[in-house]
């Protein structure tokens, strides 16, 4: 879930705050007859032939976007694994040569924000050249202008260019939380109604089916301090009172990828959502920490039980500043002969600093959403896969895991 790695790096910079201190002191059902309507428009299914999970190929053509990701590159490997003709779209194709994860596949370089570059002759979606596409696009920072520009507009290219070329099936790569924006609960965030927006646009086509997979949380994403409480310093997580906390049940990237691939060949994911975690019960992040500690041999864990009102604080700071350099940007009252550059320059340096601090405000809203949202799928149909938290842990205290600043607290490069 890229929206964890949001929540590790606020994470990560309210850790640091607290030791500075320390150290100083939802889908609608259509109506029948539309519906059939809109099954009938849109084709079928090349095989007639009962799904296997982690098995079945219908031997089409898979594009990737968002192949560099954590996720997307999973995707890639399992596509290929099944046996899937699978092109992997990246920006940089002599960078992507190198990533064992693509063996296999085509690497073929495209820029998801060009529309008309997406479909030009020798492009992944050139007419026929596709079947299947899975869309792992996400934006890194969440901020309104990001959202709306990747999870948003760079998606809705590819779903365009899909249907132009002539794609049978589109797999969406969601979140659980946009649940939130569907709610319009008053908390929900610029990306998770980023991702609504666009989920609407592709329920809306008639040319392809579709799949919408929405994960609660990625392995990744929950295992940010190991390296942390490694060393002997505590694991942090946000107290919500009365000794509560969130809760979640993460899935890995190999089985999520493993679900989206399912989707290409099941016709029970066809035209529907999945809401999806992995095969845990849910953990809170007690838990979390308590199992990280044991998993390191600790002989005793620490925790760290942070307010979430320091989130509310740090926010609200942030807005404010963002709100008081906006009025300040617009102010006209200057001095009779001021210089015009002066003018110019303190207006727009102002705007600049008031949208740099209006993404930070947005940032910590990502990182309070998670500090006191359930990310936790509980009927058995909405799990998936073997891999437990704990076979996670284990395996990444031996072996390390792959340095991310979005995700790993004050790790080393691994």
């Amino acid at each position: 879930w890229r929206e964890g790695t949001f929540f590790n790096s606020a994470m990560r910079f309210l850790v640091s705050l607290f030791f500075s201190f320390a150290a100083g002191v939802r889908i609608a059902s259509p109506p029948l007859f539309a519906a059939t309507a809109v099954a009938c428009r849109r084709r079928a299914l090349p095989r007639a032939v009962e799904a296997v999970p982690g098995e079945s190929c219908t031997g089409e053509k898979v594009v990737v976007v968002g192949a560099t990701g954590y996720i997307g590159k999973a995707v890639v490997r399992e596509s290929v694994r099944r046996g899937y003709a699978t092109t992997a779209v990246v920006r940089d194709a002599a960078k992507a040569a190198g990533e064992p994860k693509f063996e296999g596949a085509r690497i073929a370089t495209a820029d998801v924000c060009d529309p008309p570059a997406l479909g030009a002759a020798g492009s992944p979606f050139e007419k026929g050249a596709v079947d299947v596409v899975i869309s792992c696009l996400a934006s890194r920072s969440g901020s309104k202008k990001d959202s709306f520009a990747i999870d948003y507009q760079a998606t809705l290219n590819c779903l365009d260019a899909a249907r132009a070329a002539g794609a049978r099936h589109f797999v969406l790569l969601s979140a659980f939380c946009v649940k939130s924006a569907e709610r319009k609960d008053p908390y929900a965030l610029q990306f998770q109604y980023a991702k609504m927006e666009f989920e609407a646009k592709l329920r809306e086509q008639t040319e392809m089916t579709y799949s919408i997979v929405r994960p609660t949380a990625f392995f990744k994403s929950v295992s940010g301090q190991l390296e942390v409480v490694n060393s002997g310093a505590p694991f942090v997580y946000f107290d919500l009172g009365e000794g509560r906390c969130a809760t979640c049940n993460p899935i890995s990237e190999a089985d999520l990828a493993a679900a989206l691939v399912d989707t290409v060949a099941d016709k029970s994911k066809e035209n529907a959502l999945w809401n999806l975690g992995g095969p845990d019960d849910g953990l809170s992040m007690k838990q979390q920490g308590e199992m990280v500690a044991e998993v390191l041999g600790k002989e005793e864990a620490k925790l760290l039980a942070v307010p979430i009102g320091l989130f509310d604080v740090i926010i609200g700071g942030l807005q404010g500043g963002a709100d008081l350099a906006l009025r300040a940007s617009r102010f006209d009252a200057w001095p009779e002969g001021a210089p015009e550059w002066l003018v110019k320059g303190l207006a727009s340096g102002l705007a600049g600093l008031a949208q740099s601090l209006e993404d930070s405000a947005e940032f910590g809203r990502i990182g309070r959403y998670y500090a006191v949202e359930d990310m936790l799928t509980t009927d058995p149909a909405d799990k998936y896969g073997r891999t437990t938290l704990r076979q996670h842990y284990e395996r990444i205290a031996v072996e390390g895991q792959e340095y991310d600043p979005y995700t790993t607290m004050f790790a080393p490069n691994k």
